[in-house]
């Protein structure tokens, strides 16, 4: 698995994941938990994983999409 994607809006974790799933790249992610416990005031982003041979065409989608992946 490759990190894809770092964030603290859970709305662009879902647009990602919704537009991966669009393209049939299997995405997972993670850290959601820690965001809850902290109560959604934004301090720990979640991170898209995707696996590491997927992670050239799910790059070129978030691109495509305007979907910044500042690491």
């Amino acid at each position: 698995m490759k990190e894809l994607l770092r964030s603290t809006d859970p709305t662009v974790m879902a647009f990602a994941s919704a537009l991966l799933q669009g393209e049939d790249i299997d995405c997972f992610q993670m850290d959601v938990n820690m965001s809850i416990l902290e109560g959604g005031i934004g301090i720990f982003p979640c991170r898209m994983m995707v696996r590491s041979e997927d992670y050239d065409r799910a790059a070129r989608v978030m691109r495509d999409n305007d979907i910044p992946m500042d690491q």
